[in-house]
């Protein structure tokens, strides 16, 4: 009778093992510092201040796709703009999903866009 209690007991334990296991995640697969999200067609925060170094994290709250570059809408107008020291972007999201920028390593303020959305401008500070 013993022999079945610890076996049951054994049991028990090795499956709250496994299962806690499932629940492991890769701390370096996951975003730190600051995030920008977004919804279907804007920026929830349309400004946002880094220190020069950092990344920036997008996050797409919704289903809907975005290609996100540098640039800005001006009156209905897509304007491609690359600013002296912006890193490159060209980030496309499907969806409910997270993508995070090149580092900003210059001091300025940059315009980010979404080539998709008429109107979808973030401004990006760096200090």
């Amino acid at each position: 009778m013993y022999k079945k209690i610890i076996a049951a007991v054994i049991g028990i334990a090795l499956l709250s093992v496994i299962l806690a296991a499932c629940n492991i995640v890769d701390a370096s697969t996951l975003a730190t510092g600051p995030q920008v999200k977004m919804g279907g067609s804007i920026f929830i925060t349309p400004t946002i201040t880094l220190k020069k170094g950092q990344t920036l994290t997008i996050v797409d709250t919704s289903s809907a796709a975005h290609i996100i570059a540098n640039g800005t809408w001006q009156n209905g107008t897509a304007k491609h703009v690359q600013e002296s020291g912006a890193p490159t972007l060209n980030l496309n999201f499907a969806g409910s999903d997270t993508h995070t920028t090149p580092a900003f390593t210059t001091a300025g303020t940059y315009l980010v866009y979404c080539t998709i959305h008429s109107g979808m401008n973030l401004t990006v500070i760096v200090q």
